[in-house]
C-alpha cells in the first residue's frame, strides 16, 4: 500500500522510473530494475528520459537492456521468471549477459488496455531470487504503475504548452535586454562622452554653461546606471553568455545581505533550466532581503545525475512565514518550475527562517559536451556594471 501511494504521487517519467527502482529494489532484493516504455509510434522500446523517452534501437542502448527478454515477454504477454538467464537457452546469447556469472530475472508487461511498459528486475547475486510471492508483489506494483504512467503522460502533455509559453517569454526578455544593451545604452554612453567633451572645451567665461552641461552629463550617467539595472533585471546577459555559475556569482555580489554560494555543477545546462534556476535564486534573495529581514543566505546548486535533476536550495535565517499564496513572486516561480516538469518546495515556519528548494529535470548530457563545458567552467568575470 505504501509503495503504491508513493508511485501515485509522481507526475514525471524520470522521477517515476527512479521511484520504481527504489521501491522494487527494496521489496524484492533486485540488484537492477529497468522500466522500459513501449512506443506504438516508433515501434520501439524507450528508456525513460525528460521529454518522454530515448529509443533503444539504433542509439547504442541495445546492450543497456536485455533485448531478448523484452521481445520474449512482449510476444507472450505473460510474466516471465528465469532462475538464471545465463543458463537459459532463450536468453544466454544476449550480449547483455556477457559478463554475468548468474542472473535471476523477472519480467512483467505493464498494460492498461494495451501494452504500456515492461518491468525487468534482475539479481546478479542469487539464482532463483524471484519467488512466486515476489512476483505477486510486483504485479500489484505494476497495476499502480499503469495508472501512474497514464497520469505522467497526461501531465507532460499539459506541461508542454506551459513550457513553450515560459520559453517564449524568456526569449522575449533576452531580446529586450539585448536591444537595451546594444542600442539604448550605447547611445547614452556616446551622449555622455560628448557632453563631457563639450564641458571640457567650454571657455572660462562660460562657467555657468559648463556647470549646467556637467549636471546634464551627471544626470545622464545616473540614468545609464539605472537602465543597466533594469536591463539586468529583465534578463542578465551573463546568464546567456557565461552560464549559471557566473550569473549566480553576480547575483550574490549584488545582494545587500551576505550570500554563501555553493555551485556543484561545472557544465553548461539547458537554457530553460539555467534561466529557471537563476530566477528561483533571484526571487528568494529578493524576498530574504525585503521581507524576511534575514542576515545571511545560503544558495546551493547541485546536479544529481542519478535522478537526473538540478536542485536549487535557498535558505535564510529570516522571519519565515513565506507562503505561495501571498504575492505573485513565489507563485510565478512555482508555475515556471512546474512548466518544466519540476517541483518546488517551501518550508517557512514563522521565526525560523525560510528554505526554498526547486528540482528541475535534466535531459541526458553526452560525455563530449560535459568535457567541453568543463574546460572553462567559470568564464572571466566582467567589471561591475558591465554584465548588463
Amino acid at each position: 500500500m505504501s509503495a503504491s501511494q508513493a508511485l501515485s504521487s509522481e507526475t514525471s517519467l524520470d522521477r517515476l522510473h527512479a521511484r520504481v527502482a527504489r521501491v522494487l529494489g527494496a521489496m524484492t532484493g533486485a540488484t537492477g530494475v529497468h522500466l522500459l516504455l513501449w512506443s506504438e509510434d516508433q515501434h520501439d522500446w524507450l528508456l525513460p528520459a525528460p521529454g518522454g523517452g530515448a529509443p533503444v534501437s539504433g542509439t547504442g542502448h541495445e546492450t543497456a537492456v536485455p533485448m531478448s527478454v523484452l521481445r520474449y515477454a512482449q510476444r507472450t504477454g505473460e510474466p516471465l521468471v528465469a532462475g538464471d538467464a545465463t543458463q537459459d537457452d532463450r536468453f544466454a546469447r544476449d550480449p547483455y549477459f556477457a559478463d554475468a556469472d548468474c542472473c535471476s530475472l523477472l519480467a512483467l508487461p505493464v498494460s492498461r488496455g494495451r501494452l504500456r511498459a515492461m518491468l525487468v528486475l534482475e539479481n546478479r547475486l542469487l539464482r532463483g531470487a524471484f519467488t512466486t510471492e515476489r512476483l505477486d508483489a510486483v504485479k500489484l506494483i505494476a497495476g499502480q504503475l499503469a495508472v501512474s504512467l497514464n497520469n505522467a503522460q497526461l501531465y507532460a502533455e499539459l506541461s508542454q504548452p506551459r513550457a513553450r509559453i515560459v520559453a517564449t517569454a524568456d526569449q522575449t526578455r533576452l531580446r529586450i535586454e539585448r536591444d537595451l544593451h546594444d542600442d539604448a545604452q550605447q547611445q547614452l554612453v556616446t551622449f555622455a562622452l560628448q557632453l563631457r567633451a563639450a564641458q571640457a572645451a567650454a571657455p572660462p567665461e562660460a562657467g555657468e554653461l559648463a556647470r549646467q552641461v556637467g549636471d546634464v552629463a551627471a544626470g545622464l550617467a545616473s540614468a545609464l546606471e539605472e537602465l543597466r539595472e533594469i536591463a539586468h533585471g529583465i534578463h542578465p546577459a551573463i546568464l546567456a553568455d557565461g552560464g549559471l555559475r557566473p550569473a549566480l556569482k553576480t547575483l550574490a555580489r549584488r545582494s545587500p545581505i551576505p550570500v554563501d554560494l555553493q555551485v556543484h555543477t561545472e557544465q553548461r545546462l539547458p537554457e530553460p533550466v539555467e534561466v529557471s534556476a537563476y530566477y528561483v535564486a533571484a526571487e528568494a534573495l529578493t524576498n530574504a532581503a525585503k521581507h524576511a529581514r534575514a542576515s545571511a543566505v545560503t544558495v546551493t546548486v547541485e546536479a544529481d545525475a542519478a535522478d537526473p535533476v538540478l536542485r536549487v536550495t535557498v535558505r535564510d535565517d529570516g522571519a519565515g512565514g513565506a507562503d505561495f499564496t501571498r504575492g505573485t513572486g513565489l507563485a510565478g516561480l512555482r508555475d515556471r518550475v512546474e512548466a518544466l516538469g519540476g517541483r518546488i518546495l517551501l518550508h517557512s515556519p514563522r521565526g525560523a527562517g525560510t528554505t526554498l528548494r526547486a528540482e528541475l529535470p535534466l535531459p541526458a548530457i553526452d560525455s563530449a559536451a560535459t568535457s567541453r563545458w568543463s574546460e572553462s567552467p567559470d568564464p572571466p568575470q566582467p567589471e561591475p556594471g558591465a554584465d548588463a
